[in-house]
């Protein structure tokens, strides 16, 4: 794929999570008005039962399907087409709360804390949080996009891939880690959660370690030469007498 092909389309798969973050942005303000949940974090944070709570679990994985769709056509191999994935997924979560706070000024901060996904359990977390891996995913999918033939992946960086996985798992613990002991009280005491505290320490180690990949293709993006400085002349092994 020629250079100004790819630039069209990470253009039009970031128009797509664009345009999809408002679609979701508009949906979500939606039910906030209808079901006085404007705030997230408050009592009774998922008052939504019965059909309609049904509708919005399709509606979530309907969306996963439509990340997942746009990545498959954008791409024409499985590494380009994951990261066509990132990239829409990253612009579309940041342009998500970018838009609510275009439609009613929330989240005020991006440490309020929002109702971040509810399979299989709700995830709770400050919006910088899911910000923040979502910009990773957008860095990540540019760069692995960027070039036409990839470098060949080394052995020390394809183990980085695993650690990535576990950072993932990790920071999925800690969206869910109050639903989780809520669990085994039943579907009722899962949706009254309202977690007090978020996990920092392990959110970062776990943010960290979803970002070694990424540091990786950086490095490998980086010329030898501006990597490793140039020895000054005359500064070899022996010494002059």
């Amino acid at each position: 794929m020629h250079t100004a092909n790819r630039r069209t389309t990470w253009i039009l798969v970031a128009t797509f999570a664009v345009a999809m973050a408002w679609v979701e942005a508009a949906v979500v303000y939606d039910l906030r008005v209808l079901v006085d949940r404007l705030e997230p974090y408050q009592p009774n944070p998922l008052p939504i039962a019965g059909a309609l709570g049904n509708i919005e679990l399709g509606r979530e994985v309907a969306t996963l399907v439509m990340l997942a769709a746009v990545g498959a056509l954008a791409g024409v191999t499985l590494r380009t087409r994951l990261a066509y994935l990132a990239i829409a997924f990253g612009v579309w979560d940041i342009f998500y709360y970018l838009f609510l706070k275009v439609m009613y000024g929330w989240p005020r901060s991006p440490f309020d804390w929002d109702i971040l996904f509810l399979l299989p359990l709700p995830w709770w977390g400050p919006v910088i949080a899911p910000v923040s891996i979502a910009v990773l995913m957008l860095v990540w999918g540019t760069l692995a996009t960027a070039s036409p033939v990839p470098p060949p992946v080394s052995r020390s960086e394809a183990r980085l891939w695993p650690a990535a996985a576990l950072g993932a798992v990790l920071a999925l613990y800690v969206f869910m880690a109050d639903a989780l002991r809520a669990a085994p009280q039943g579907i009722e005491a899962v949706r009254m959660v309202l977690p007090a505290t978020f996990n920092w320490p392990l959110f970062l180690v776990a943010l960290a370690l979803m970002a070694a990949p990424v540091a990786a293709v950086i490095w490998t993006a980086v010329p030898s030469g501006v990597r490793r400085p140039a020895v000054p002349a005359g500064s070899g092994s022996s010494r002059s007498r």
